[in-house]
């Protein structure tokens, strides 16, 4: 097998002066829509807290499970938790334009990358995974931890994706490496990591109706998890696109703006079908 050069700097994005400004007002834009929304769900919701738990044998292993304990470890401020994950997208989007994070923003798009994107996502989705577990009723605290890390191993890998493919599709002086073609092996590893909080929330509530004849999460809760499903996989779908170079999103800076305008639409989504079902004051 043939070692492939990996230069992760090479330019290989152009970003005129003008689309530049165009994104700094843009990230201004968005940053203050996800900080009014945020703001929002802090100051006109209830104090409507979700449990978080932790199931203790009081045995050896092999104790029967109906000797075991469930412990509470911690209330979740549900109007808290709903607004963070806005307010970490209007603080990423004021760094983007602010003088000292508007450079590297450009310096990364240059290189057909960005990873204030990827660290950004890696909180705030992976709050959102979290609370949509919770929602549905899984409260376990090391279920919670795993199903957070898979998360953050999903945007890991995509920021993979990203930082690879700028020196294997473009090389070093701009000279393809491989014929223009992209590494799809980040890719389909961050499918993989992904679609683990899925399919553990998929079986926990096939297990809680289906098995144990339970009434399973309110109506809301399923338009939260089909909801946030199908928009967790657009991001996946825009940076296949991206690397498949598709119609428009062969100029990678509209590939960046579809981000910008997938994580509003998501955490709007999340946020309001929960503040409108649970956090408006009664």
């Amino acid at each position: 097998m043939t070692a492939l050069p990996l230069d992760l700097d090479t330019r290989s994005v152009d970003v005129p002066e003008r689309t530049a400004r165009s994104l700094r007002l843009f990230n201004l834009v968005m940053g203050a829509v996800h900080l009014l929304s945020g703001g929002a769900m802090v100051v006109l919701s209830s104090d409507f807290t979700l449990p978080v738990s932790s199931f203790a044998l009081m045995g050896p292993p092999g104790t029967p499970l109906e000797q075991g304990v469930v412990q509470g470890v911690l209330d979740v401020p549900l109007a808290w938790a709903t607004a963070s994950f806005l307010l970490l997208s209007a603080f990423f989007h004021a760094l983007i334009a602010s003088p000292w994070g508007f450079r590297r923003y450009v310096h990364e798009l240059e290189r057909g990358r960005n990873r204030f994107r990827w660290v950004e996502y890696a909180l705030s989705s992976t709050l959102m995974i979290v609370l949509i577990a919770l929602v549905t009723g899984i409260t376990d605290l090391a279920a919670l931890v795993g199903l957070g890390v898979a998360n953050i191993a999903m945007i890991l890998f995509g920021w993979l994706m990203e930082m690879s493919n700028n020196g294997l599709m473009h090389g070093r002086d701009a000279r393809p490496v491989r014929g223009g073609r992209a590494w799809w092996t980040p890719f389909w590893f961050g499918c993989v990591a992904g679609i683990g909080p899925w399919l553990a929330i998929a079986l926990y509530l096939w297990v809680t109706i289906g098995v144990n004849g339970g009434e399973g999460p309110p109506g809301f809760v399923w338009g939260i998890i089909v909801s946030l499903f199908v928009l967790f996989n657009t991001f996946a779908v825009n940076q296949w696109l991206q690397y498949r170079r598709v119609g428009r999103w062969r100029d990678y800076l509209f590939g960046e703006r579809q981000y910008v305008v997938l994580s509003l639409v998501a955490k709007s989504v999340l946020a309001w079908q929960i503040f409108a079902n649970t956090l408006i004051p009664s």
